[in-house]
């Protein structure tokens, strides 16, 4: 039998992702499409208390007259990193507050797990299109 079997590590609750890290700046062009991506983000499966590794991706048309600022959603990013959350609730999450702060209805949010139990996982909330 395998030490680690049956151990588990302490993680925090939702309460803990700093949506206030946040910011915009202002953007006048509602009809550019912005992507931006990264492969370093990471939660804790709430089931078995180990990291959640994701590429996510954002996609939206900066209707409201503002963009995210890159560190900003860095820092937003990190404060996932030990908050217990699923990974269809991480998407959900994401995409509910960059659609607040950046006041667009037109947002996709795309999360792509790496491999868990011989599963892919692959959550997309939102559509940059219309509502």
């Amino acid at each position: 039998m395998a030490k680690a079997e049956g151990r588990s590590f302490d993680f925090l609750d939702e309460s803990h992702i700093q949506t206030n890290f946040l910011e915009t700046f202002k953007f006048d062009s509602p009809n550019q499409y912005i992507t931006t991506e990264t492969d370093e983000f990471s939660a804790v499966c709430p089931f078995s208390g180990l990291p959640d590794l994701a590429f996510v991706k954002i996609e939206y048309y900066p209707d409201g007259g503002k963009c995210v600022e890159l560190k900003s959603l860095k820092y937003y990013f990190i404060s996932f990193r030990n908050v217990g959350i699923y990974q269809e609730a991480v998407t959900k999450r994401i995409y509910s507050d960059l659609k607040s702060v950046l006041e667009t209805n037109r947002i996709r949010v795309t999360t792509v797990y790496n491999t868990r139990g011989g599963f892919d996982t692959t959550c997309i909330e939102g559509n940059i299109n219309s509502e």
